[in-house]
């Protein structure tokens, strides 16, 4: 009878236990990236009686408490900064003090003064820095670029153009483009398209001239169509602007293929002279407005006038073994022997999932499941304390032979 005591003893004190696990449980519902745990019980090495080896059990422990690693749902939020991921991996944060690293699934993030993106207890998340030329880095803090960015001098344009076939010799055409030189500034470039008799081999001809509104430009050129109205076959006409501010403008006006043939950009059809469109690939400088992320991961500043440049990528991090990792508390987790290293990569790469902007993952918890949890264990609880009481009565029975 003193060992149906102690089993359940050992019955209260590990349903205590799980009793715990689920509280914890239900207290993060609402926790970001918090994942489950669950209990699990091993019965206690039992004893054997007599020569038949009867054995009879001592009790229950708890074996393991065991985090469930599946993806919790997906809330919608209105920072970019805020991350989640699309299947395995953690971000991983450093602790600037000690330079310790660790691994969460909770991706509340925002940039701090300094311009480095931090958790909300100012742990610096790691990432790749991406230089002005696209070259990868090594993993680092994720910082904030400039806040000005640089201008870029036009040196390509393209028109969507039809010069009228029916035109007749000395009937022109006009039309104005804004470009920029190397220090931002914008520059009107006019060009006049005058009527001409046809080229040899040509079904009609213009003639070109660039009047810009700063600086001079003596480039011209002529522009040659079959009959049907068709480009024939040439080089791209380059504009040549000096006396500038900032440098010379050298611009190649794109109209024909990489094979020297027409792109259908520029027409010579019958019908009126008139522009459709146009793109010029520079820019003043601007000032930084905000901040994207794409689904690997890579967060690009958006400026004033237009330019995206990405500046870095988030580093997530893999484990052979997630039930391994040690919790930190904050969301946080270390690796440990049994979780096994950290492998760091890109979002999207193998191994790691891809990224959702604008998203927080919530907690994994199911509070159907925990009530369940909650009603079998103080089930369990109360059938232990009734197998104490009852062996204390039978015991209580046992000394009143004596009387």
């Amino acid at each position: 009878m003193i060992g149906s005591l102690y089993s359940g003893i050992s019955g209260l004190k590990s349903n205590t236990s799980a009793m715990a696990v689920i509280g914890d449980n239900i207290a993060n519902v609402d926790t970001t990236g918090f994942k489950v745990s669950r209990v699990s019980f091993a019965n206690v090495f039992s004893s054997t009686l007599g020569q038949n080896k009867l054995q009879i059990g001592r009790g229950v422990t708890m074996s393991a408490v065991t985090p469930s690693w599946g993806s919790g749902p997906l809330e919608n939020t209105n920072s970019p900064t805020d991350l989640s991921i699309n299947g395995k991996g953690m971000f991983v944060v450093e602790d600037q003090n000690t330079g310790i690293q660790f691994y969460t699934r909770s991706g509340k993030f925002e940039f701090n003064r300094e311009g480095n993106l931090v958790t909300q207890d100012g742990m610096r998340v790691q990432g790749f820095p991406i230089s002005t030329t696209g070259v990868i880095g090594g993993l680092n803090d994720i910082t904030l670029p400039s806040g000005v960015s640089a201008p870029q001098a036009t040196d390509e344009i393209t028109f969507g153009l039809n010069l009228n076939a029916g035109a007749t010799a000395g009937d022109t055409f006009d039309t104005t483009i804004t470009v920029y030189d190397s220090l931002g500034n914008p520059i009107d470039l006019t060009i006049t398209f005058t009527a001409v008799a046809p080229s040899v081999g040509a079904a009609t001809s213009w003639d070109w001239a660039v009047t810009p509104s700063a600086g001079a430009c003596v480039s011209t050129g002529t522009l040659d169509f079959d009959t049907g109205g068709d480009l024939l076959t040439g080089t791209n006409a380059t504009i040549a602007v000096t006396g500038l501010t900032g440098d010379p403008l050298n611009i190649t006006w794109t109209y024909l293929d990489t094979l020297g043939a027409t792109d259908g950009s520029v027409t010579g059809y019958t019908s009126p002279s008139a522009k459709t469109a146009q793109t010029q690939n520079g820019f003043s400088s601007g000032t930084l407005q905000g901040v994207t992320v794409d689904e690997y991961g890579i967060f690009a500043g958006v400026y004033s006038n237009g330019y995206t440049m990405s500046f870095a990528q988030v580093a997530l991090a893999s484990f052979g073994s997630y039930t391994g990792l040690n919790k930190e508390g904050s969301n946080l987790f270390s690796e440990s022997l049994t979780s096994g290293q950290a492998v760091i990569s890109a979002p999207g790469s193998a191994g790691v999932g891809s990224i959702a902007s604008n998203t927080l993952e919530m907690s994994n918890v199911d509070l159907a499941t925990e009530f369940v949890e909650l009603i079998t264990t103080q089930r369990a609880f109360q059938a232990n304390s009734k197998v104490i009481t009852t062996s204390d009565e039978v015991l209580a029975e046992l000394i009143n032979i004596k009387r």
